[in-house]
């Protein structure tokens, strides 16, 4: 996918919806998510995301009482090789501006 060639060595903003779709499987957009994911398990770009994104991800499974949902996100929102969960300070927030 050449999409994927043109982010190697980059470092890539994530935003909530990938995430979801890739961890629930969303057959609509499961091969983009998962050639993302897996390039980036791969080492091939490095991708951000804030504490933000749990915030969001997790309304859902947390709501169902699905709590294996809710730690799958957890799992790849803190513990995946390549994709780093940074805080939210003001001035992050200002400078993102």
């Amino acid at each position: 996918m050449e999409w994927l060639v043109q982010l190697q060595g980059q470092i890539v903003g994530l935003d909530t919806a990938p995430l979801i779709y890739f961890i629930e499987e969303n057959p609509n957009y499961l091969d983009v998510v998962d050639a993302f994911f897996e390039a980036m398990f791969r080492g091939e770009f490095r991708v951000v995301t804030s504490v933000l994104t749990i915030t969001e991800v997790l309304v859902y499974p947390l709501r169902q009482g699905n709590t294996a949902l809710a730690q799958q996100y957890r799992e790849i929102l803190f513990n995946s090789q390549g994709l780093t969960t940074i805080e939210v300070f003001p001035d992050i927030g200002e400078n993102a501006a």
